[in-house]
């Protein structure tokens, strides 16, 4: 009696889990989601401060706000 019992138990959690149970969608339309655009906001290296991607500049692979921030760095 036991037995009947879980194997009943496993076919129903089989099929549920292969069946109805819903999958995650996956993401297969979009490429890297990470690029920046220019109204994104960056962090300044240097003060913390953040700054639209567009005004922000660049050096030696890090954001900087200002020049001033740039020089300080």
């Amino acid at each position: 009696m036991l037995l009947k019992l879980l194997l009943i138990i496993g076919v129903i959690a089989f099929i549920y889990y292969f069946f109805i149970k819903k999958k995650p969608l996956v993401n297969s339309g979009k490429k890297n989601d990470t690029k920046l655009q220019s109204n994104d906001m960056i962090e300044c290296s240097t003060c913390g401060i953040y700054c639209e991607f567009s005004e922000a500049i660049l050096s030696n692979g890090k954001y900087y706000c200002s020049t001033e921030c740039l020089e300080k760095a």
